[in-house]
Formats: C-alpha cells, structure tokens, sequence
C-alpha cells in the first residue's frame, strides 16, 4: 500500500482527480496497464508482486509511461468493436432478405466502422507508434519530476532489458525491443541536441567578451620618440 501511495504522488496534478491507482485482482495481468471506469475515471492497476522485482527508478518510468498513455488518450478500450460488426453483419444479412435498402446502409455503415477501429487497435506500426509516443512522453515528466535527461532515459531503458527478458512472447518481446531501440536512437538525438546548444552558448559568450588592446610603449619613450621628429634639420 506504501507503492501504491507513492505512485499516487508521482502524478501530474492535473490528473489527480480523476486518474487512480490500484493493485490488479486479475489472474495473469500484465505489469501496469489501465482501464476506463467511466467517462471522467481512469484507473492505472499495477502487479505488485512483479512490480516489486524492478528498481525504484525503473518503477518510476513505467509508471510515467502508463501516466502518458493516458495524457495520449491511447490506453486500450473495451471491446465493442467486435459486438458491432457482429451485429452490423446480421442487419446486413436481414437486409439483404428484406431488401430495405436504408437499413442495408446502415448496417454496411456500422461494419465500416468497427472494421476500421479494429484495424487500427491490430495494427502493429499504429502501436508501436504510439508506446513509443509514450515512451517520450514518459521522459518529459520524469525530467518535470527532478530527473536528469541522461538519467531519465538510463532508468527507462533499463527497465525495458528487464522486460525483454522477462517476456516468453516473441511478438511482445519484439514490441520490447522495438521500444528501447526507438529510445536509444531519441537518447542520442537528445545528447546531440545538447552539445549543439552548448556549443552555440560557448560561442555566444565568447563573442561578447571584449577584444584585448594593443599595448601601448611607455610614455617616456613616446615623448622622445615626439621631440625627435620635432628637431629641425640642420645640414
């Protein structure tokens, strides 16, 4: 119960009203995920007992990520879209033998529709698209929260190598792995991002800085120098 009160802390304040925290009750849940209990209710439900096998700051990250996918409005939804291509099918079929024209078009209409959503839930790049849209996300607020940006994405990426081994799915293995690629080409991006702007801050400073002056000859020796030019010339 301690965790689940630190995760609470740990997130944004604009969603603490209405986003929750809790440990699963199911049989073979995945580690963190989150389900919509309402219209204005989101609940995040964590495995405590795997959860436990990860570090702190490890734990850290996977929590933001859940936390980002929930700000991307990207979490899984119930399934409806099955229900209603089932029910768009059966109209369709009845229309067909009763021949109402409108009523066929609505049905093929509702079987578009959820056809579509499932096409985009199964698509695997739409997916991958966006854990990796979380991904980045999820570094951003750790760097809200304190985290350096080397630190933030260390910490993520050593918690997907842990989840890489932990995974007997080769098709969620590979999702595994395409996440920490997709970070450690945004963690080098990042680190070639800073050194570009700490150049151009070192540049800047050092042109602002004033150019040294000549050194001038002592005054004694211009004086002679002056006198000596003034002598008339004498044959």
């Amino acid at each position: 119960m301690n965790e689940l009160r630190r995760l609470r802390s740990l997130l944004p304040p604009e969603l603490q009203s209405w986003v929750t925290v809790e440990a699963t009750t199911a049989i073979n849940p995945p580690l963190i995920t989150s389900e919509e209990l309402g219209q204005d209710q989101v609940e995040v439900q964590v495995d405590l007992i795997r959860w436990e096998e990860f570090a702190k700051d490890q734990r850290n990250l996977l929590f933001w990520h859940e936390v980002a996918r929930i700000q991307n409005d990207t979490i899984p939804r119930d399934g409806w879209e099955m229900a209603a291509l089932a029910i768009g099918l059966g109209g369709a079929v009845g229309e067909l033998w009763v021949q109402d024209g409108l009523l066929l078009i609505l049905a093929m209409a509702l079987c578009g529709v959820s056809g579509w959503r499932l096409y985009k839930r199964n698509n695997s790049q739409q997916s991958l698209d966006n854990v990796t849209a979380a991904d980045e996300k999820a570094i951003a607020l750790a760097t809200r929260f304190g985290y350096s940006l080397p630190n933030a994405y260390k910490s993520l990426g050593s918690a997907l190598k842990v989840l890489i081994d932990q995974t007997p799915n080769r098709r969620k293995r590979k999702q595994f792995e395409a996440r920490l690629q997709a970070l450690k080409t945004g963690a080098a991006e990042a680190k070639a991002r800073s050194k570009a702007m700490r150049t151009e801050r070192e540049g800047r400073s050092q042109g602002k800085e004033r150019p040294q002056s000549k050194e001038r000859p002592p005054i004694k020796e211009t004086i002679k120098e002056t006198v000596k030019e003034s002598r008339p010339y004498t044959p």
